[in-house]
């Protein structure tokens, strides 16, 4: 194990005992990335493969695609987009400096990964990143266990539709228990900037049954919903996808979040990392 003082709180770095060259990322107890350095095309997470199909399905298959990584973790994401998309051009943005170095010095990124790595606040280097630039942005920034607030708004997810692509797409690991309050609004709170979305988790998450990960996909163009849902259902821990009225009827209502009355999704219940 390797650890390291990071932003707030403690990194470590922990070795998967079932994969010789694989690693875990902790921060102060909760995982937040997985990576196996011998096959960067494992994705143990079940968010992460979720995530790894939006990859798989945003362009056919081996075209090079421009990817914002709002978020960066052990930057998993990115080593399986350069894996399976050679040539692809990605930025990945990163808050805290001391995790970015930590995990250079443990878990390099193979030199033909062709990523750019800011240390910033993603919601201000998103306002950097060009009209139109990314073929997909994947959200997936968390301090604390939480999604901070300001990266949960109408406002923020305006940035978002600025720097995609007219047929790009948008990608956010969420995180929610019952009522799931937080994940309706993040749902309505999407709706009011792209016209096609979906929704894939845990078919208990999806009930208010526990508390666990969700990925909203949305795009200004159809979604490949049918290929989705095939994926989701075949995955280890199989998921559901929610679409068209299903999901309007999930929603159940609620509001768009905005700047003014934003808040941090919801602290995980201590029973989620034990």
């Amino acid at each position: 194990m390797v650890t390291a003082d990071v932003d707030g709180g403690r990194a470590a770095l922990v070795p998967d005992p079932d994969r010789p060259f694989a690693w875990t990322l902790f921060v102060d107890g909760a995982p937040q990335s997985h990576v196996d350095l011998a096959d960067p095309t494992h994705l143990d997470f079940s968010y992460q493969r979720r995530l790894g199909h939006v990859v798989d399905l945003a362009a056919p298959p081996g075209r090079p695609l421009r990817v914002l990584h709002l978020g960066g973790g052990a930057f998993t994401l990115a080593r399986y987009t350069a894996a399976t998309r050679p040539r692809s051009l990605q930025q990945a943005v990163e808050h805290d400096p001391a995790l970015v170095a930590l995990v250079r010095r443990v878990l390099p990124l193979d030199p033909g990964v062709r990523l750019r790595v800011r240390s910033a606040d993603a919601r201000a280097a998103l306002a950097k990143v060009a009209d139109g630039w990314a073929d997909l942005v994947i959200v997936d920034v968390f301090s604390a266990g939480r999604t901070p607030a300001h990266l949960t708004t109408t406002e923020f997810l305006a940035q978002v539709r600025r720097v995609t692509a007219p047929d790009g797409r948008y990608a956010a690991n969420l995180a929610d228990g019952p009522p799931l309050a937080h994940l309706r609004g993040q749902v309505a709170t999407a709706a009011t900037v792209f016209p096609e979305l979906a929704l894939v988790a845990d078919p208990a998450v999806l009930r208010g049954r526990r508390f666990g990960n969700a990925v909203l996909l949305g795009s200004a163009r159809p979604l490949p919903v049918a290929e989705l849902t095939r994926r989701a259902a075949t995955d280890p821990c199989p998921g559901r996808v929610v679409h068209g009225t299903a999901l309007t009827d999930f929603t159940g209502g609620a509001r768009p979040v905005h700047d003014a009355q934003a808040r941090p999704s919801p602290t995980p219940p201590p029973s989620v990392f034990a």
